[in-house]
């Protein structure tokens, strides 16, 4: 019998609106889920590919979900200097068949969620309303801001105020408050009544 050989990786790379911030796009399933990985010690427990990322000096943080690698650089390298190598290397080892994300990594993130005080932070009748905030969230904003290569996560409700935490692309990205502000502030007003406001928190 002939091996079944496998379609070539095809990997290329989107802007994202933070100009520290690029998307490596494969048309293979990476990761389902979103892996944000912020320090080394984190990706080396359970991202094989995210801290062979981080022995690259110019890699700041590592962000995988889905087909995409969202990689945030250090400002003093260009992207014309390093994108090529990235992408190389990318390519390379989803080729190879490299771990991306270990197993159970989504259970203990949830685990550490829980221990951090239920990170749904909010009283008992504001249950509801909380709700409305989180399905609005999953529908229209986060697939959205997963175009740009981040991610948004529900973190709080509290007086009117909705705290969100983002994280891959939007993370310190100067236009993420600007559509945090205008857009998504906007649409949780007409839709919800009771939110004031929305402010976000760097994951």
């Amino acid at each position: 019998m002939n091996p079944v050989t496998k379609s070539p990786v095809m990997l290329y790379t989107e802007q994202t609106p933070n100009p520290e911030s690029l998307k490596f796009v494969t048309n293979r399933m990476l990761y389902r889920g979103t892996a944000d990985f912020r320090e080394e010690e984190l990706a080396q427990e359970w991202s094989p590919l995210a801290t062979t990322l981080f022995e690259f000096p110019y890699v700041k943080s590592v962000y995988i979900c889905n087909n995409f690698v969202t990689i945030n650089k250090e400002f003093n390298y260009s992207w014309e200097d390093i994108m090529l190598q990235i992408k190389d290397f990318i390519k390379q080892y989803v080729e190879e068949g490299g771990t991306v994300v270990k197993d159970g990594f989504e259970a203990a993130m949830a685990a550490i969620e829980a221990e951090r005080g239920a990170s749904y932070e909010y009283s008992e009748e504001d249950a509801e309303i909380v709700t409305k905030i989180k399905d609005l969230i999953e529908t229209y904003v986060k697939p959205a801001v997963e175009m740009d290569g981040g991610n948004i996560e529900f973190k709080s409700f509290n007086a009117g105020v909705v705290t969100v935490i983002m994280q891959g692309a939007c993370s310190g990205c100067p236009s993420s408050t600007v559509t945090l502000q205008s857009g998504i502030e906007g649409m949780m007003k007409r839709m919800v009544p009771e939110v004031q406001k929305v402010v976000s928190e760097m994951g």
